[in-house]
This record gives C-alpha cells, structure tokens and sequence, in this order.
C-alpha cells in the first residue's frame, strides 16, 4: 500500500489522519480502562441488601431461565424482589415465582404490557432505600449486590451499573451470540474507560443498574417516565435506561460503574438472526438519547465533556467506516485504468487484499481484550468485520426511522399510549419510602435521615406529599 502512494499520495493523507486519530483514542481508552479500579467494599458498609435493596423486573415473558436467574439474585440476600407483569401473565409467573421463593418474590400486575409503566408501578410499590432493576435473565454473582452498594456510599452517586459478559442459550455459541460478546467486551472497556477519565458514562444498561429509591419516587421523574414522546408524539417504551442515565446526569447526581469480576452479571442474546433486531433497537434508543443530551439538554457538555465526546463521535462513525470501502472501490477503480492514462498501477487484487489484511490486523486487535480470555473466537473475527459495515448502514437507517419506537423482538408489547392511558385512568395506591440517602447531591450536609415521601393518591384523592 505504501508503493501505491506515489501514485498520488496527497489522496491518502485525510484516511491516514482519520486512522491515526481513532487509533490513538482507542488506545486512550485501553490506557484509561487498564488504570480504572472498581470502589472496594467498605469496613462498615451504610447500606445491605437484606434492609436496603428492592429488586424490580418487568418481564412479560420469563421462562424457566427466570429459575436460575432468581436463584442468582436471592444468593445476594435482598430485601425482597418484585416482579411485574401483565395481568394474563399472572398465574404462570406467580408459579414460578413460588417455585424459587415465594416468601421474598412478589408478582406484580399492570393492565397492558409496557416496560416503562411496569417498572414504575414497581417502584410505587418499594419501600427499600435502593431499586436495582434487572432483565429476567440476568444471572448475578453472589458478590454482585455489596460492590454495587459500595457505590452509594459517595452521597452524591445516584445510580451504579456493573459490567456485562454473554450467557450462551445452547451449549456452545452461535455466530450471533459470540459477535454480541464482542460488543459488550468493547463496552465494557468503554463504560470504564469514560468512568475513569470523567466519571460519566453513556448509558446505564438496563441489563441491571442500582438507583436511589428517593430519585425515583420524584413524582416529576415518574411522571417524565412514563410520558416520554420523541419530537412531541412519538411515545418511548424502550430505551428506559437512556432516561434514566440523562437524568442522573441533569439532576445533579453522579454515576459509577464497577466493572470487575465480582460485580460482572451474564445476560443472554438472541442466538439468531433477531439478534439484529435488538441492535436496531438499540441503535434508534441511543440515537434519539445522544441527540437530546447533546443538542437539547446539554447538562452533558459540561459534567462529562469527555462522554460528550464519545457521543459526538459515534454521530460521525457510520460515515467514517464506510469512508474505507469507498475509498478501495474508487482504487480498484482507478487500477483498471492504464498508467499512461491516469490509471494506478498496482493490480486490483493487490489493493484488495492490502486492505483485507489491513482490516484484520487491525480489528483482531481491537478484539485482542476478549480473544486473550477466549481465543477460539479468534475464527468470528471476519464475520465482526461484515457486522461492522452491516451495522454502519444499520446506524443511517435507523437515524431516518426514529418514528419507529416498536419493541421488535418481544410479541405482545402493544400501543405504549393506550397502556399509559388506560394507567393513567385506573389510579394506583400510596406508597411511602424510608429514604436514608440526602435529598440533594449537590448539598451533602442535608441529611433525610426517615424522610418520608407519600408521592402517589388513591382515587379519588388529592395528591399529598408530607416532608419533615
């Protein structure tokens, strides 16, 4: 490749400067990642799971894998757990529910299926100082909950996420599932990575994330919750852990992930092709965020300006990547031309493969993180590199088709605004919180030691809120 240059060398010195300059940020980020250390267990921890900790899950339709994840949770030794569901789900999950524990396991019902209204109907019904919420086939480690509460013991974090590995559904991975762990390992260096060098992160997965139980209970963020519409009208079910993050991040609270072992949890993906379904999902979920913390709310540019940063690049890299492609069509191209008239004068297949080992020295090691603890995936690199165009043309498809706000791999999650309506209507009953946490971050010296918040009316009542 260096040989071709002397064709017309000043066509190269644009890509080479945006190599160089990903390159070096990627290895910012290895460095800042490396460095990153997880806040250890204190001597006399403020907080434990048996008092403090609520577990809510929303499903619609867990299976016997909710067994195995339950079972993970309870190892924990939460207060209690509480699952939501819609109302025909009822008996199956109640059953389940049984089977593992039914003393510290309730089950939880709302009139329509939606992950936004199921989990503030569970948050209504918590009275514990701390929410973790989870995916109902989250498996913890029994050390997950005391180094997720260690977090809190800093007054001003708000919200603590942990980090993430793939749980394979057979017992071997699928392409699919292997090309999933990859993603989550360039996540992880990434959330702790941002941690390290400015204490934010893009997102707080939903895949499992700690909060205080009195930022939830604010009537104002259950209200913005539960009514979240893009551009006006388009009302948001997913991407609840992208609202959840923006609003630690424009309330005032800081964030941590602690990305070790000991906090690590295993999720499972779609093992086929509908795994391209969730990252779709995804992709619109983090595009309507990123656009709305840079460009509408803007608290990001100054609290964590190098996740601001991040942001700023991911809008850019769909176009970027595809820059490469391009690039060696225009220059194979240009090789079946004769030199005499204006032509390269390497062959095509040359250029082609330059840029095929180029590709693969390059994208194994970005990979080399979890090809060290897993080497046999070594063989799935090529398939990452078609997933990686894939995903760039995915990216602009889903830019221009943020209307699309459906849930895409789950049946029976139904029309978002008839099920906030039809709660809206149908009232809920008053809860009450023991908060031991301070009421605002940004003043540590104001404690709420047994404050109590009745934050939602019976019908029929006016809404009553008692503070000491």
């Amino acid at each position: 490749m260096l040989y071709l240059t002397s064709d017309d060398f000043p066509i190269f010195v644009p890509f080479g400067v945006i190599g160089f300059y990903r390159y070096l940020w990627y290895l910012i980020r290895i460095i800042a990642s490396v460095t990153y250390r997880p806040v250890p267990l204190p001597e006399n921890p403020t907080y434990v799971a048996s008092e403090d900790v609520t577990i809510i899950v929303p499903t619609i339709d867990a299976g016997e894998e909710f067994k195995e994840a339950a079972n993970s949770w309870l190892a924990g030794k939460p207060k209690e757990i509480i699952i939501i569901t819609e109302e025909k789900m009822l008996i199956p999950l109640q059953e389940l529910a049984n089977a593992v524990d039914p003393e510290r396991i309730r089950v939880l019902t709302v009139p329509f299926a939606n992950k936004r209204l199921q989990m503030a109907h569970g948050i209504r019904n918590t009275t514990t100082d701390i929410i973790v919420f989870a995916d109902d086939d989250a498996i913890w480690p029994p050390t997950l909950l005391p180094y997720v509460l260690a977090c809190f013991e800093d007054q001003k974090v708000g919200g603590v996420g942990t980090s993430q590995r793939v749980q394979p559904v057979g017992k071997r991975m699928t392409v699919w599932e292997v090309l999933a762990a990859f993603r989550l390992t360039i996540r992880n260096i990434e959330i702790s990575s941002s941690t390290h060098i400015d204490g934010g992160l893009p997102c707080l997965s939903g895949r499992t994330a700690a909060y205080r139980t009195v930022i939830l209970k604010d009537p104002e963020f259950l209200h913005g919750f539960t009514h979240d519409y893009w551009l006006g009208k388009y009302q948001l079910n997913s991407g609840d852990d992208k609202f959840l993050t923006r609003w630690m991040v424009s309330h005032g609270w800081s964030t941590y992930v602690q990305c070790c072992k000991e906090a690590e949890l295993l999720s499972t993906m779609k093992p086929n092709w509908r795994f391209l379904k969730q990252v779709l999902r995804w992709t619109r979920n983090t595009w309507r965020s990123d656009l709305r913390s840079l460009f509408m709310e803007r608290y990001i540019w100054t609290t964590h300006p190098y996740v601001a940063y991040t942001m700023v690049d991911k809008l850019f890299n769909p176009f970027t990547l595809l820059v490469g492609p391009c690039l060696v069509g225009y220059l194979v191209w240009k090789s079946t031309i004769a030199v005499i008239d204006g032509g390269y004068h390497l062959p095509w297949w040359n250029i082609i493969l330059s840029y095929m080992v180029w590709l693969m020295a390059t994208r194994t090691a970005k990979l080399l993180p979890h090809l060290w603890h897993t080497p046999s995936h070594i063989i799935y690199v090529p398939a990452f590199i078609l997933f990686g165009y894939y995903f760039a043309i995915m990216k602009l498809y889903a830019l221009f088709t943020l209307h699309e706000t459906g849930w895409g791999t789950r049946a029976g999650i139904g029309d978002p605004t008839k099920a906030t309506a039809a709660t809206d209507g149908g009232g809920v009953g008053v809860n009450v919180v023991q908060e031991k946490a301070y009421s605002d971050p940004s003043n540590p010296s104001t404690p709420c030691s047994s404050h109590q918040l009745l934050y939602q009316q019976q019908p029929g009542q006016t809404q009553t809120a008692y503070s000491p």
